[in-house]
């Protein structure tokens, strides 16, 4: 496994102060049935906070990532090719190999402390779920959100976990001293569809009733509604479906996506593809012919849809001056994430 040299900001194979020593990885598996299938490699971090490349479109500077590799297993996350740095597969791999920087609240509390931290808006769950399974062993997040809460530092989520929900009182601790945004991810409500392309996560309608339970908690939350997937989500009873089902969980906005298909991605997908639904094959290839994103004009046309079915259940896109959400993820916040100089298997 080839962990050396590789920073967080500069990428493989580029000049860079490692982020792990190679004394610092352990790696386990655990013998429950949540965990079964499933390595984690411990490893302590030496920088948490990462800046977004200069070229992205992202709308913020900052993220952390208390995790690598992720078990919701969706079969389009853009994030896969991130694991092809530390020289793991992209595939079974990044479902199954999941990093954890176990000393990520420390560390995070330690730098929000730095005279060179201006106190920026920092993103999380933009990468990799920060609330998937391997978070209800390993509980970093509390200590994360108690650290940002300290230095009354504002922060985003995303998430697909319904885990989010066991950290509920810091979350209205942390909104009474600094500006918090919570989105989660629903991208369509249907049953079957969700089975096959986002096998490791809980149901559309479990995570909607996270979004019910911050509502009723006073914490506004957004819906991410992503992805939307040509040929299999898209068509027009599926979306009033979605949106619907959204605006009844108290949604304060809902914002669409499309499915993008990077490199990593792509290959996944489309073998997936081709095993689920070989007569759209074909079509992937057309849609997707100029690179990752679908065409401009199939964009706007979903875009449209969404709003103006959200307009019609009473919700919208998000607009200046509602809380800061976590935004489209338009490019990889993070093309260089691997971080250790040598993986030790104990």
């Amino acid at each position: 496994m080839r962990w050396e040299n590789l920073t967080e900001e500069t990428g493989p194979g580029r000049a860079g102060t490692a982020l792990f020593g190679a004394d610092v990885v352990t790696t386990r598996t655990f013998d429950t049935p949540e965990f079964r299938g499933i390595t984690f490699h411990e490893v302590r971090a030496r920088s948490i906070i990462n800046r977004v490349p200069g070229a992205s479109r992202m709308p913020f500077e900052w993220t952390v990532n208390p995790y690598r590799g992720c078990s919701h297993a969706c079969v389009y996350c853009f994030a896969r090719k991130t694991h092809s740095y530390l020289d793991l597969d992209t595939g079974i791999g990044f479902d199954s190999q999941i990093v954890v920087k176990v000393n990520a609240p420390e560390l995070l509390r330690r730098q929000l402390g730095s005279r060179r931290w201006l106190g920026d808006h920092i993103a999380m769950g933009t990468n990799v779920d920060c609330y998937q399974r391997a978070e209800g062993r390993y509980r970093l997040m509390p200590g994360i959100i108690s650290a940002l809460t300290e230095h009354a530092n504002p922060f985003s989520i995303l998430t697909k976990g319904t885990l989010i929900l066991r950290d509920l009182d810091l979350l209205r601790r942390a909104a009474d001293v600094t500006d918090i945004g919570i989105s989660v991810s629903v991208g369509f409500v249907d049953p079957e569809l969700w089975r096959t392309v986002e096998p490791g996560t809980p149901a559309p309608e479990r995570r909607l009733d996270v979004v019910r339970a911050l509502a009723e908690a006073g914490i506004g939350c957004g819906v991410l509604m992503a992805p939307v997937i040509p040929f299999l989500g898209d068509h027009p009873a599926q979306l009033r479906a979605t949106v619907r089902a959204i605006a009844a969980a108290g949604a304060t906005s809902v914002t669409p996506l499309v499915l993008h298909l990077r490199p990593g991605a792509r290959e996944w997908f489309m073998s997936w593809l081709a095993a689920h639904h070989p007569h759209l094959v074909r079509r992937y290839e057309r849609l997707y012919a100029e690179g990752a994103y679908a065409p401009k004009w199939y964009q706007r046309r979903i875009t449209r849809q969404v709003h103006e079915l959200a307009q019609e259940y009473g919700i919208g896109p998000n607009r200046g001056g509602t809380p800061r959400r976590i935004p489209v993820p338009a490019a990889a916040e993070e093309p260089a994430l691997p971080e250790p100089t040598q993986l030790t298997l104990l």
